[in-house]
């Protein structure tokens, strides 16, 4: 049944960076309270929405337990945590965690991850566990050159990961990531591809909603922009969709968690990595979708009906808007892409801007993909941040 919320009834995010952020604002609208708990030393872009902000280690469950504590259920904003940590965590507050130390347990490495939709019959991308230099090497030699080797824990946007494209840069990438020193690492297969897909799927004892199949266009192992819907079959859309479901179903997810796909050349679809939280590739859905995933994160753990997924314009495209600049944090020559008709800018308040960070993102709604995605990329080329 349907959770019943009072105006003191708070929402606990663990992290308070932009996805936390963009939850928050949805969780405001809902007459709810907020509260954050870092574990960085600088300020973080959700820290000043609310009264309620807390920090420590995410390693260190007294440190979260005040923040517990004030919380009537807690969601994550990122996967820097451990699920023992989490399962802790909500035996010594009684506060319920979403997704669940189970859940959660299921997919929080890449080794896991790969295992547990592996046996859900989902098809994934060719992956082994590493140990030593002469698996890396073995797997290469099976599979092909070049192949990836990621940790398995705690990588994202290209740090963690390595490309390794011959037996003898084989130990360089192990030791940069630290199989020698014991940390657990993955190889996975160069997946011969032809798009990169992603799918939101928001799910709780209420029911389930699956998004738009997008597209994602990656850049030096960062999105840098998403297409909505994704440029491919209908079928092809579908088949994805299924597949997110299927994996949300094969971990009892509540909450909102994102999956990233490979479209084969030969059309198979193989699921890459998930996401237990809101997404980068789901930005878009805030305006252009009638409930955003941020809005259905809030819903989702909750306890709430969920929204429609469904996309408001036949097409919208979200560009990541990177920092330009190592310096105090502000946004120039951004006049034409604020007075578009359709065009939404959205900046996180981050207070430094580093080259390459994920300062913030705009979005253009259109009704064709690619000539919204030529005029999105024309609108954001000169802003700089």
């Amino acid at each position: 049944m349907e959770q019943s919320l009072s105006s003191s009834f708070t929402i606990g995010f663990l992290g308070a960076g932009q996805l936390a952020r963009m939850s928050a604002l949805q969780a405001f609208r809902f007459g709810l309270q907020v509260a954050v708990f870092s574990d960085r030393k600088e300020d973080e872009p959700t820290q000043f929405l609310t009264p309620f902000s807390y920090s420590g280690s995410y390693s260190d469950v007294d440190s979260m337990l005040e923040f517990a504590d004030k919380c009537d259920v807690i969601t994550l904003e990122n996967e820097f945590i451990d699920s023992g940590v989490l399962k802790e965590l909500e035996l010594r507050s009684g506060t319920p965690v979403y997704p669940s130390p189970e859940s959660f347990a299921l997919i929080e490495d890449k080794l896991i991850e790969k295992q547990t939709f592996e046996k859900a019959g989902i098809p994934v991308t060719p992956y082994r566990k590493i140990t030593a230099v002469s698996d890396l090497i073995s797997f290469g030699k099976e599979h092909g050159w070049p192949c990836l080797i990621k940790s398995s824990k705690g990588g994202y946007d290209g740090y963690g990961n390595k490309t390794v494209r011959s037996a003898d840069s084989a130990e360089e990438a192990f030791r940069q990531l630290g199989g020698d020193q014991g940390h657990t690492l993955i190889a996975e297969a160069y997946v011969r591809f032809t798009h990169e897909l992603a799918v939101q799927v928001a799910r709780n004892q209420t029911g389930h909603v699956v998004y738009p199949c997008c597209e994602t266009v990656q850049k030096n192992h960062i999105c840098v922009a998403v297409k909505s819907p994704a440029p491919v079959t209908s079928a092809q859309q579908e088949r994805a969709r299924e597949l997110a479901l299927k994996a949300t179903g094969a971990i009892d997810g509540t909450g909102l968690f994102a999956f990233e796909f490979f479209l084969t050349a030969n059309g198979d679809i193989l699921l890459n990595e998930s996401a237990p939280r809101p997404h980068n590739s789901g930005h878009y859905t805030i305006e252009g979708c009638v409930t955003s995933q941020f809005e259905n994160h809030v819903r989702a753990v909750c306890g709430m009906a969920l929204g429609s997924s469904e996309l408001i314009r036949p097409a919208a495209v979200m560009i990541n808007l990177l920092g330009t600049h190592h310096r105090a944090s502000r946004i120039e020559n951004s006049g034409k892409a604020v007075m578009e008709p359709d065009g939404h800018l959205h900046s996180y308040g981050k207070l430094i801007s580093k080259k390459g960070r994920k300062m913030a993102h705009y979005t253009l709604l259109g009704d064709e993909v690619e000539k919204t995605y030529s005029r999105a990329l024309q609108l954001t080329e000169e802003i700089a941040i």
